[in-house]
């Protein structure tokens, strides 16, 4: 139980010996802790300051950022706006050309055509020619067979001609 029981002497040597290490401390080693304890307190404050200047500048770039995607959007959807009115103009254009082209086609076919049944009629008129000199030669020729029915011919010839 003396070990529980405070004595004098030790109790005495023990606040001396704490006085002066808290003199020596309070003389040297205080006022380099509190400074240091104030550096820490302004680099964390001045590191504070930072981070909000730099979140400042993180909302400024995301309003930026937000702005220039939009001007993006904006542009690209006019790009493409562009593009299909392009689109749909040489769509138009391709179809007025082949319309004229089409056109143009069927009048020349057209025009084949009426020039192939007029040639075509025209052979057609000079084979008929043909074929009728050919009978008419041919039923001459057995008219004229006999002398007899060649002055009779000769003869109605005249008359008509004398007629006409």
């Amino acid at each position: 139980m003396e070990l529980v029981l405070p004595q004098f002497g030790l109790f005495f040597w023990s606040v001396i010996l704490f006085l002066s290490i808290f003199l020596v401390l309070n003389k040297f080693a205080w006022p380099k802790i509190i400074q240091g304890i104030q550096e820490r307190e302004k680099s964390i404050e001045h590191a504070l300051q930072t981070a909000e200047l730099a979140r400042d500048e993180m909302k400024k770039l995301e309003a930026s950022n937000s702005k220039l995607l939009e001007e993006a959007r904006l542009e690209r959807d006019q790009v493409i706006k562009e593009a299909r009115a392009i689109g749909e103009k040489i769509v138009n254009e391709a179809k007025e050309k082949a319309s004229l082209e089409v056109a143009h086609m069927t009048s020349t076919a057209r025009m084949q055509i009426e020039a192939e049944k007029m040639a075509a009629i025209t052979e057609l008129k000079n084979e008929v020619g043909k074929l009728s000199i050919s009978i008419a030669e041919k039923i001459l020729r057995r008219e004229l067979e006999n002398p007899g029915e060649q002055e009779a011919v000769v003869g109605r010839l005249v008359n008509e001609m004398n007629l006409n």
